[in-house]
C-alpha cells in the first residue's frame, strides 16, 4: 500500500473521481466513510496540485450522510452556533474544544459499553438500549452545559445583568420550586 507517513493517500482528480493509491482502485465517498468507521487513516490530495483537501472531502461525506439517512447528527441549533463562530474570536478555540469533546464522548461510550456488558452480560436488560441511551443523553447534556459555560467565559456580555423580565421569571420559578419542596416535606412529615 502506498502511504504518506503511515497514511493512505487518496487522490482526487478533476473529474471528481477518487483514487486510493494504497489499493490502486477508484473509491467513492461511501468507501471513504467505511474507511473512517474502520479507523483507517488517510489523506486526500488534489491530484494536480498535491494540495491536502482532506477537510473538504470529510465535510462532503458528512453532508451526504446527513442528507441520505434523514437521521441527522448535527442539530440545526448546533449548526447555527458553529456558523456564528466563523470570523469570531472564538473560531480558534472551537475546533480544539470539539475535538476534545468528541474524544471524551468516545471514551465515555466505550466505558459505558464495557460497564453494561460487565454488569448485565447477555441479559435482556443488557440488550435494551433505553438505559444506555439515557446515560448517553445525560452525558450529552452535561457536555453541552460545559460548552455553554466555556463560551460564556469568552463572551464580553457573559456577566451582563439579565433583563428584568428574565429575573422575574427566574424568581417565580424559584418560588414554585420552594413551594413544591415544602409540599413534599409536609408529605414526608405526615408519613413518618
Amino acid at each position: 500500500m502506498a502511504r504518506n507517513d503511515g497514511q493512505i493517500v487518496i487522490k482526487k482528480y478533476a473529474n471528481r473521481r477518487l483514487y486510493n493509491t494504497g489499493t490502486s482502485t477508484y473509491v467513492t465517498l461511501d468507501d471513504l466513510a467505511v474507511m473512517v468507521k474502520k479507523g483507517e487513516d488517510f489523506t486526500v490530495q488534489d491530484a494536480k496540485s498535491g494540495e491536502d483537501i482532506t477537510h473538504s472531502v470529510l465535510t462532503q461525506i458528512i453532508f451526504e450522510q446527513e442528507s441520505k439517512t434523514g437521521n441527522t447528527l448535527l442539530p440545526i441549533s448546533f449548526l447555527r452556533q458553529l456558523i456564528s463562530y466563523y470570523g469570531d474570536q472564538m473560531q480558534m478555540v472551537v475546533p480544539s474544544y470539539l475535538e476534545h469533546s468528541m474524544q471524551a464522548f468516545t471514551e465515555q461510550q466505550t466505558q459505558m459499553r464495557e460497564q453494561i456488558n460487565k454488569t448485565f452480560g447477555d441479559t435482556p436488560l443488557g440488550k435494551n438500549l433505553q438505559v444506555p441511551m439515557q446515560i448517553v443523553e445525560e452525558t450529552v447534556r452535561r457536555n453541552t452545559e460545559m460548552f455553554q459555560q466555556a463560551m460564556k467565559m469568552f463572551s464580553p456580555f457573559a456577566n451582563a445583568t439579565p433583563p428584568k423580565e428574565t429575573r422575574k421569571a427566574e424568581a417565580k420559578d424559584l418560588d414554585e420550586l420552594k413551594e413544591q419542596l415544602r409540599a413534599l416535606q409536609t408529605k414526608l412529615d405526615n408519613l413518618g
